[in-house]
């Protein structure tokens, strides 16, 4: 028979104090008393997000294109056109004053325009990346050396605006001094070479998809819904979007600057416009699944993309948590380009950490205007 088990010692109870109970009761009490104050006392003036002044300088259709005012005495380097992605807003690089990517460049001496997107719709269900990178970006960097007397400018691409970036600067390689790529996606199969857990759901669910899926999920409304795949989003994160509410925002309630920078993020994250349904495709079909860009095969109209056309000086910024865009999917661009300048800057924290923590917000700007500054 064998030898039965010692029996275990009792698990002593926790020592429980009950006046410090009391107390810490009513310490949630006041803050949830403060937190509904605060609630009801701000407004939506309170909740500004890109408040950097600019000026409105070119549109076309529902492109925007604005400059920023300076806040610095100019460097004299070719102006930086910032270029975000259609999912998502270019606002995340101005969230707030002390946490603005801009405003950073501004106070370092750059010269700065911003491409808006702005809102497509149904009418836009057949607006192709095509007509982004060939049409709208032409025009904005036409402008924008125009106005600066140049024939070549500055890019700063961010995600999805980053892979607009590289389009740009492999089709067009003769008007693109520097560029800076920001948590861009190049290699959309490289998570496979990464076993972080948590990191590249989107890809793995992406190539889950038949072509047959994405073209119903498109066709069903003519778009990419914004709020669709802010829902995506969510669900890479389970555990953090459920304790956002909870805990998290209790923790601010009774501490203002901490709770307008939390409404501020929301702001942020609320503001998804819908992704036009042919570029969506393409989005996810011919670089999601195909993985068409970093193989050289991306053809935008009727022209290949070939990375190895990419002659200007590059630095490629990536966020060394990035759950979204992994890191291996950034750095796959170094081997790959026509340009020996390459640069890699791997900064803390996750796809939005870059621009708001403020570890990077240390190092992202300074980062940027010394690395364009000794390419002026």
């Amino acid at each position: 028979m064998a030898e039965q088990d010692a029996p275990k010692a009792p698990v002593p109870p926790l020592p429980l104090n009950p006046a410090e109970m009391l107390a810490e009761v009513a310490d949630l009490g006041r803050r949830i008393s403060a937190g509904a104050k605060l609630f009801s006392d701000v407004r939506d003036a309170d909740v500004q997000i890109a408040t950097t002044p600019k000026d409105l300088v070119w549109s076309q259709d529902k492109v925007s294109l604005y400059r920023y005012r300076p806040l610095a005495e100019s460097k004299g380097l070719p102006p930086v056109l910032i270029v975000y992605g259609l999912i998502g807003r270019y606002t995340m690089a101005d969230l707030q004053e002390d946490r603005s990517l801009v405003r950073n460049l501004l106070n370092l001496g750059l010269d700065l325009y911003v491409v808006d997107w702005g809102n497509p719709g149904r009418a836009d269900r057949y607006v192709t990346i095509d007509d982004y990178v060939d049409d709208y970006l032409a025009e904005c960097v036409a402008f924008v050396g125009a106005a600066a007397g140049r024939e070549k400018i500055n890019l700063l691409g961010i995600c999805e605006g980053g892979v607009f970036t590289t389009c740009y600067a492999a089709l067009y390689p003769e008007r693109v001094n520097a560029m800076v790529l920001t948590i861009t996606p190049i290699d959309f199969h490289a998570d496979t070479r990464e076993t972080r857990a948590g990191h590249g759901f989107i890809n793995v669910w992406t190539r889950s998809l038949s072509p047959e899926d994405v073209d119903r999920l498109i066709d069903a409304q003519g778009s990419l819904p914004g709020a669709f795949m802010g829902s995506v989003f969510s669900m890479m994160t389970p555990m953090r979007t459920m304790t956002k509410y909870n805990l998290d925002l209790l923790d601010a309630l009774d501490d203002k600057k901490k709770f307008l920078n939390f409404l501020r993020m929301e702001k942020w994250i609320a503001d998804r416009p819908d992704h036009p349904g042919e570029a969506a495709k393409q989005w996810l079909k011919d670089l999601y699944q195909d993985n068409k860009l970093v193989q050289s095969t991306f053809v935008l109209g009727g022209r290949t993309v070939d990375l190895k056309h990419i002659a200007c000086p590059v630095l490629n910024v990536f966020a060394q948590d990035d759950h979204i865009i992994p890191p291996a999917t950034s750095q796959a661009l170094k081997d790959k380009i026509g340009t020996d300048d390459y640069t890699e800057l791997g900064l803390p924290g996750g796809h939005v950490g870059v621009f708001v923590g403020g570890k990077a917000q240390k190092l992202l700007g300074s980062g940027i205007a010394d690395w364009l500054g000794a390419r002026g």
